[in-house]
């Protein structure tokens, strides 16, 4: 539990502190090739997506990942577009909207700088797959409703972090406001996989077919390269806990 703590205490000053989600065995919704039911450790997440804000606090400390000093290998032409320039947001970037077009490389280095890292797959789907009142409400139907109501809403620009309410666990925003980088983004599909017809015959292959929403992400994860950005996405960063439930 000391380490518990002190690992919340560490980030707690910058409003975006680490909280505690409970291990579990879990049933994945990954493709039937993949391992169905899952042990997840105890875990400690980002209360919401890294911010605008926080990531400029970051580069103005490792100059590397500033906009035009990342190698080409390591983040695309669109890095940071958004931002005015390589320190000023600008108006298309406010402080508390979550950083976007942020490769997993940089993302992970972000993360690497806060003494942490990016959440795997399963660690990611466990959190998510919680409501406001259940560790587990993928079999709520309105719920569900909800998350694929985000999808189906045109592009408009992004909202300020935290403008929802929190899961059981305290975590915001992990529907609803960006797709999230995660730390095995490559390893979801199938190596022979074509992520474009996944997304439309792959569902087959779901544990859980009713949760299209989540094959959506797994398809756009693994349509992905680790130097790409999008507009879209963004991430949020996890720690290990040793503490027990």
């Amino acid at each position: 539990m000391a380490l518990l703590l002190l690992c919340q205490g560490a980030a707690a000053a910058d409003g975006n502190p680490f909280l505690p989600v409970i291990g579990t065995e879990f049933r994945s919704a990954l493709p039937g090739a993949k391992q169905d039911k899952v042990v997840v450790r105890q875990f400690l997440l980002q209360r919401h997506p890294v911010t605008n804000a926080e990531f400029l606090a970051f580069v103005s400390t490792h100059a590397q990942w500033q906009r035009g000093s990342a190698p080409g290998i390591f983040a695309d032409a669109a890095y940071l577009s958004q931002w005015a320039g390589p320190l000023d947001l600008g108006p298309r970037a406010l402080p508390m909207q979550p950083v976007t077009r942020v490769s997993w490389f940089a993302a992970e280095a972000y993360c690497e700088a806060q003494h942490a890292r990016l959440p795997n797959w399963y660690e990611w789907e466990l959190a998510a797959a919680a409501s406001a009142k259940r560790r587990d409400a993928r079999s709520d139907a309105a719920w569900r409703q909800q998350i694929l109501d985000w999808y189906a809403r045109p592009g408009v620009s992004l909202a300020s972090v935290e403008g929802g309410s929190a899961n059981i666990y305290g975590v915001y925003d992990l529907h609803g406001l960006v797709w999230e980088w995660v730390h095995d983004f490559d390893s979801l599909l199938p190596a022979d996989a074509d992520p474009e017809r996944f997304c439309g015959s792959g569902a087959q292959n779901l544990q859980q077919k009713e949760n299209y929403a989540v094959l959506m992400r797994i398809a756009m994860l693994g349509s992905l390269r680790a130097a790409d950005t999008g507009r879209s996405v963004g991430f949020r960063c996890a720690r290990d806990a040793q503490a027990t439930p």
